[in-house]
């Protein structure tokens, strides 16, 4: 292997992926693709889709030894056909390149999604514990397709190094997505019979992790997340806001109705998803991987909670 690290981030315009990028560029040879430009990346960006036949040859030419795949549809669109092509065709076109292209390392971030959203989940989830995400949540269910897809790479070609990455939630005082949206509602709904825990990683953790993989050439999979987790009802002191609990029958009504006349994007499909969230065990990140979350779910959901105290007090 050369001496020095060449690495291409796929995704490399977005939030992670620039941060990614920048933290590796100060001492590595790193190129991003992505769909889009980003001006805060100190590195280059090629523009280029995951899909492109023409993948390998950027590899090739920049004699790429480490790759980070962060490229994924976070937020399902209306065409799930573009989304599984993006996220699964997309995976198997990157892993392809690398193997074309004599990579040595793939890094892939996958989710807890990969999980599922079920009622008999374990408490704590481990490494081990199945893989079962669900086809009727399209992130969810691309996410466990990857993962059995690089399964069987690893079978077949071993010499291509994988670290598989799962996060919780990311959060940072800056994030704003679909759960974030959640959050800054003026009630926080609850479901009868239901805790709905969330793990929160902080995303400068996501960030020290995804490079001390690639720099020390890890390999393995392991949940991303802070210690412990939050309720809904926690959640819901953190943010000094009332708390709106209905039953599950109900609520799938509600959602129905809401999804119909354009109230929410959430329809009755996404009820285990707000009922059965995974909870994430991060002991083999600890003690495997060699890295301790600097933030539990409950100090980056305070600093995210902090953060926006003071946009509204501007």
């Amino acid at each position: 292997m050369p001496t020095a690290n060449r690495i291409l981030i796929t995704g490399a315009a977005g939030y992670i992926g620039h941060q990614v990028g920048n933290a590796l560029a100060r001492a590595q040879v790193v190129i991003g693709c992505d769909i889009r430009p980003n001006t805060a990346a100190d590195f280059p960006i090629e523009i280029m889709d995951i899909c492109d036949a023409s993948l390998v040859e950027l590899l090739r030419s920049q004699q790429i030894t480490h790759l980070v795949h962060l490229a994924s549809v976070l937020e399902a669109s209306e065409d799930r056909e573009r989304d599984y092509r993006i996220d699964v065709e997309g995976t198997r076109n990157v892993i392809e390149a690398c193997l074309q292209a004599g990579v040595h390392h793939l890094t892939v971030t996958s989710s807890g999604a990969a999980y599922g959203y079920h009622a008999d989940n374990d408490p704590w989830l481990q490494e081990s514990s199945p893989l079962r995400g669900n086809y009727e949540f399209a992130y969810s269910w691309h996410k466990r397709l990857v993962e059995e897809m690089l399964e069987q790479y690893r079978v077949d070609y071993p010499g291509l190094k994988q670290l598989i990455l799962r996060p919780g939630t990311v959060l940072g005082k800056n994030t704003r997505n679909l759960i974030t949206n959640l959050f800054l509602k003026k009630r926080i709904l609850t479901i009868k019979g239901s805790d709905s825990p969330f793990v929160f990683i902080w995303d400068e953790d996501v960030v020290q992790i995804i490079c001390d993989g690639v720099l020390q050439h890890k390999s393995g999979i392991f949940n991303l997340a802070g210690d412990g987790a939050l309720t809904l009802r926690d959640i819901a002191r953190f943010l000094n806001k009332p708390v709106f609990t209905l039953p599950p029958a109900l609520l799938k009504i509600a959602l129905a109705i809401g999804k119909t006349i354009g109230l929410t994007r959430y329809g009755p499909e996404q009820l285990k998803f707000l009922r059965y969230r995974p909870v994430l065990a991060n002991d083999a990140l600890k003690q495997k991987f060699g890295y301790t979350p600097r933030k539990t779910s409950a100090e980056v959901f305070q600093l995210f909670t902090e953060h926006l105290d003071r946009e509204a007090a501007q």
